[in-house]
């Protein structure tokens, strides 16, 4: 249950991330090649800033993704364990000796064993509809940060070529202008041109795309969340009626919790009194 809780609780956060600065707070560790910038600025800050707080919120989203996954995981096979266990103590109780010669004690654990295997039933419902409708779409979300990283990465290799070759072009505009010089410069020139259309081309499309990724995801998890919760409400619904009918057939009718206490305590206290049980 515990389980379930944490779950539904870590799909809400990843549905209504609203806080860029608590995103900013931990260091970025994954934009590589950070090398030193050449006189000129060739990315103003405030562009760099964008990016990396963009890139910021989508490595929190996939690292939230891959966490909440694991979690639905844990939750969802906590609760088919604890099922199976139950289906379990019942079969054991049947076979237990208690029941041989009591046709209503019997009766009762029948009863009882006949709402576990009922309840272990629509729990493995539960669980599908949840691994097909949660988990397996928060395992394809997963697998589009790869792609993602790797457009980055691709854009951070430019932006390192640009730098480098506008290093090259300044490095021959402080010269003294000869020939020889003019001729290396105007090379440079040359060869940094494709390199800077092809940073800004990446550059502006990551910047668009990326706030239109991140904004994606409300739409996207919307209908794992209703179904985890219809999910949640069709067990329970279920529960409630199988076990007021469970309690309906094994129950005795007028007996408070405190009558029943002092009942056990008195029969305890039956068992006790025999000699084959007393303290030396």
């Amino acid at each position: 249950m515990k389980a379930a809780l944490l779950a539904g609780e870590q799909l809400l956060q990843l549905l209504y991330q609203r806080n860029p600065l608590k995103e900013l707070a931990a260091p970025d560790t994954r934009i590589p090649f950070k090398i030193g910038q050449p006189k000129k600025q060739i990315v103003p800050k405030t562009v760099e800033r964008d990016f990396e707080r963009e890139y910021g919120k989508l490595q929190q989203l996939e690292d939230q993704t891959k966490k909440l996954q694991k979690d639905m995981k844990k939750s969802t096979d906590a609760d088919l364990a604890m099922s199976k266990s139950a289906v379990k103590i019942s079969s054991d109780l049947l076979s237990n000796p208690l029941c041989e010669q009591d046709p209503v004690f019997l009766e009762m654990v029948t009863a009882f064993d006949t709402a576990m295997k009922r309840m272990d039933s629509f729990n493995q419902e539960k669980v599908n509809q949840i691994q097909k409708t949660v988990i397996e779409p928060l395992k394809k979300f997963s697998s589009v940060f790869p792609s993602l990283n790797v457009a980055v990465k691709r854009r951070e290799q430019t932006l390192q070529d640009y730098k480098r070759l506008q290093s090259k072009v300044e490095k021959y505009e402080e010269k003294e202008k000869t020939g020889p010089v003019l001729a290396k410069l105007h090379q440079a020139r040359e060869e940094l041109r494709p390199v800077k259309e092809d940073f800004e081309a990446k550059n502006k499309q990551l910047l668009e795309e990326m706030p239109k990724f991140y904004s994606s995801r409300i739409d996207y998890f919307k209908p794992s969340f209703e179904s985890l919760v219809r999910a949640q409400v069709v067990y329970y619904t279920e529960m409630h009626k199988i076990f007021g009918e469970l309690t309906a057939q094994i129950d005795e009718p007028g007996l408070s919790d405190e009558q029943r206490e002092r009942e056990h305590e008195a029969k305890l206290g039956e068992l006790r009194a025999l000699s084959i049980v007393a303290d030396d």
